[in-house]
């Protein structure tokens, strides 16, 4: 568990569009807030034992709050159902300080934004940022309808924003299309359900584009921490040797070693657990690394990732 939590009130909670909530977040001490870029992300500890992650909103420039944007989603396994049922303004709990695993290329010539849903909250961060700055940029917001939509009526009034609603527009975007007509030089970047990611991440791919960037809300389905083998890790700066029996993931075995691993989702989509991989081919099943970063395989998210082979050396 991160050992940098900080301790905070809920100042207000809004009502942003169907099922969604914005949940503004300040200091119980009322002092500055750990600075954050556009794209982080903080982890919220519920108090019913839950974390989860959520997309940082507001201008980088504040330093006064942090404000989140949290969907009621039908399959909720406990976190977003007790944010919209249970969180109230002046209740206090505990968050992570900011991490970023979604940077923005921000010497980009023009980037290229596209949210489905929910993913409108780091997206919209972004697009703010990096107008604010005087760069290029442009906006697809996804969603079923426009109801659902949260943020859409001021952003749609900015140019280079366009909406796709599925029920005023009878199907689901061609975002073939879209991106087909983009500069290849372009960066590109999406946020939105895993449907959404994956067919963005193949379309791109099939256009050649290289320089893509994508964040996942939610574990890839079928996601499974365990292997069917056992392996050894080796700790190289503890000089620990740890065998990872079948059926147990690499932090369980690291956490009854006594290591002190930094974690939080358990999921591979936080981006806390990341290790540095020094000998060895990790079994990727994060949603954080790209395909580049997993090819290098220099890194690991221990929670759910494993081993291919028989022996992992870790930097830990």
């Amino acid at each position: 568990m991160s050992n940098s939590l900080i301790s905070v009130r809920v100042q207000a909670m809004r009502f942003e569009a169907k099922g969604v909530l914005s949940v503004e977040l300040v200091a119980l001490d009322d002092a500055s807030l750990p600075p954050f870029e556009a794209g982080s992300h903080i982890d919220l500890h519920l108090a019913n034992g839950i974390v989860r992650s959520y997309s940082l909103l507001n201008s980088p420039t504040e330093r006064h709050r942090y404000v989140v944007g949290v969907l009621n989603d039908r399959n909720s396994r406990g976190g977003s159902r007790y944010v919209h049922e249970q969180l109230r303004v002046g209740s206090s709990l505990t968050i992570s300080a900011p991490r970023n695993n979604f940077p923005l290329a921000e010497s980009a010539r023009h980037s290229v934004l596209i949210a489905g849903g929910i993913g409108i909250t780091p997206i919209s961060c972004m697009l703010n940022h990096l107008r604010s700055q005087g760069q290029s940029a442009e906006l697809l917001y996804c969603a079923r309808s426009r109801a659902e939509a949260a943020f859409s009526e001021a952003l749609l009034q900015q140019t280079g924003v366009s909406g796709h609603f599925d029920d005023e527009q009878g199907a689901p975007p061609d975002l073939r299309a879209y991106l087909a007509s983009k500069p290849k030089d372009a960066h590109f970047y999406c946020c939105g359900p895993t449907p959404m990611l994956n067919a963005f991440e193949t379309i791109c791919a099939e256009l050649d584009l290289h320089n893509v960037h994508i964040e996942r809300f939610a574990a890839a389905e079928n996601v499974t921490a365990v292997q069917g083998d056992e392996y050894v890790a080796e700790l190289a700066r503890s000089k620990k040797i740890i065998m990872v029996p079948a059926g147990k993931s690499l932090l369980d075995a690291l956490l009854d070693a006594g290591m002190d691993v930094e974690h939080s989702c358990r999921e591979g989509v936080c981006g806390s657990c990341e290790t540095k991989v020094l000998e060895g081919e990790p079994e990727h099943r994060d949603g954080v690394l790209s395909k580049s970063e997993r090819a290098s395989n220099k890194m690991m998210m221990v929670c759910v990732s494993g081993c291919k082979g028989k022996r992992l050396v870790l930097d830990l």
